[in-house]
């Protein structure tokens, strides 16, 4: 049994007021017992700053780490950034990926990050040939996750085709994404199994690249083994327009006729919705992730967000490219974008944005019992010093504002993930996170 004792803490107050002397007592991966207005006893480990829940990064691809500086000063838009990323994926073999997946998620824990939803396309060998283990690229990111301490959602996807158009053709990269047919997708799939910090669930690519016949073979898939299900989904207005033209529906409505949105369903992006798109996500009780950095840097536009809000949809947030690898700079963009947008501030509640940065994206990734500090849910917190440049001179009973609009990953001092020390110090206990990064990032590209 261990007992921390946080200065202060938000305990999921969605006006975000937080919680003065904090007690969390832990016994293995789970939080055992949570008093308010302790005094700090000996035996107790400190927490100064404001401790919140773990922070989920619901959609990430690993290996877009090493596009960092590469593609952002480029011209061009979301398709002229792909070509590079194909570039990318065409270097990888298991041994960079590992390395490459092991130092990203690090960073992501480093971060303040304790679960990571990874959206993995990238199963096979060049021109679409297995490796001898048909899922050893998805055991690379279990075993990376495992090595970086972090908790992960393997979210398999399945991509079969290279435009909207039947059998369209898949570009040379794309055939390392795919399986053939769903049946085969979902038979290799079957080989991966759940740990005690690791979920197995499934993910369709996009409406461009799985067809609705497909797409029934995911969700059924989903649904028996009571797996989350996420989809790419509206980035860009040209998947729109070729929905339309081939389908005449938006491709929430292809899902939805599909069968597979749902409680368990998280629409990744959902930037250009239309017509009864919200009703559906909100009557499927379906979530949305936003990705504000990789949106903002693709250039693909800012999603309805308010509106999310209003019809009562859970949103959580994801690094996605990993433009940046920052939760507080994902969660306040929520909000700042709205207010561009729409020229209000206040559309998105301080509480509200930390409960999309925590228990909403924990539940996105299948971890139910993840993002909030209450007796018997999962041991997994973040602890925010309030010491920095950014954050010093804070009002304690504004700790949490300031944490959501002013803090970075920089200032993340205290990590636990399933009530293990991951972070101390603002130290990784275990990787050299600056090191690794740079040697596994020199490697691919060399």
């Amino acid at each position: 049994m261990t007992s921390y004792w946080c200065e202060l803490a938000w305990l999921g107050a969605l006006d975000g007021s937080i919680e003065r002397g904090v007690c969390i007592t832990v016994e293995g991966d789970r939080i055992t017992d949570v008093a308010v207005g302790c005094q700090p006893q000996p035996s107790a480990h400190r927490l100064a700053g404001l401790t919140l829940p773990g922070l989920a990064n619901a959609h990430s691809h690993a290996f877009h780490r090493a596009l960092r500086g590469r593609t952002h000063a480029e011209t061009g838009s979301f398709w002229t950034w792909r070509e590079k990323m194909y570039a990318l994926a065409e270097r990888l073999d298991p041994d960079s990926y590992r390395a490459l997946a092991t130092a990203t998620f690090a960073e992501m824990a480093w971060a303040g990050f304790t679960s990571v939803g990874e959206f993995h396309y990238l199963h096979h060998a060049g021109a679409g040939t297995r490796y001898a283990q048909p899922n050893e690229m998805g055991q690379v990111l279990l075993e990376a996750a495992d090595a970086a301490g972090i908790r992960i959602t393997l979210l398999d996807a399945c991509y079969l085709q290279g435009g909207m158009a039947a059998g369209a053709t898949l570009e040379p990269t794309q055939r390392r994404f795919s399986d053939g047919d769903a049946d085969r997708w979902a038979a290799r799939v079957d080989g991966l199994v759940d740990t005690s910090t690791a979920k197995i669930g499934a993910a369709i690519h996009s409406v461009r690249s799985v067809a609705p016949a497909a797409m029934a073979v995911v969700g059924g898939w989903s649904a028996g083994r009571g797996a989350p299900l996420h989809a790419h989904v509206s980035e860009q207005p040209a998947e729109n327009e070729q929905c339309h033209a081939m389908y005449g529906c938006t491709p929430i409505e292809l899902l939805e006729r599909a069968g597979v949105l749902g409680e368990r369903f998280t629409a990744v992006h959902a930037t250009h919705l239309a017509g009864n798109d919200i009703g559906l996500l909100h009557s499927s009780q379906s979530t949305c992730c936003i990705c504000p950095t990789t949106e903002r840097d693709l250039a693909d536009g800012i999603g309805p967000t308010a509106e999310f809000r209003v019809a009562g949809i859970a949103m959580a947030i994801g690094s996605d490219s990993h433009a940046v690898i920052d939760p507080f700079e994902e969660t306040r963009g929520i909000e700042l974008d709205e207010r561009l947008s729409s020229l209000q501030r206040g559309t998105h509640r301080t509480g509200e944005l930390l409960a999309a940065a925590t228990h909403a994206g924990y539940r996105s990734l299948g971890w139910h019992d993840g993002g909030r500090i209450a007796p018997g849910w999962l041991a997994d917190l973040t602890t925010v010093s309030l010491t920095s440049p950014r954050l010093a001179g804070t009002d304690p009973q504004h700790a949490a504002a300031a944490v959501v609009f002013a803090a970075t990953a920089a200032d993340v001092d205290h990590v636990i993930v399933g009530g293990r020390v991951v972070v101390a110090g603002g130290v990784h206990q275990t990787i050299d996170v600056p090191a690794e990064l740079d040697r596994s990032i020199k490697q691919v590209w060399s």
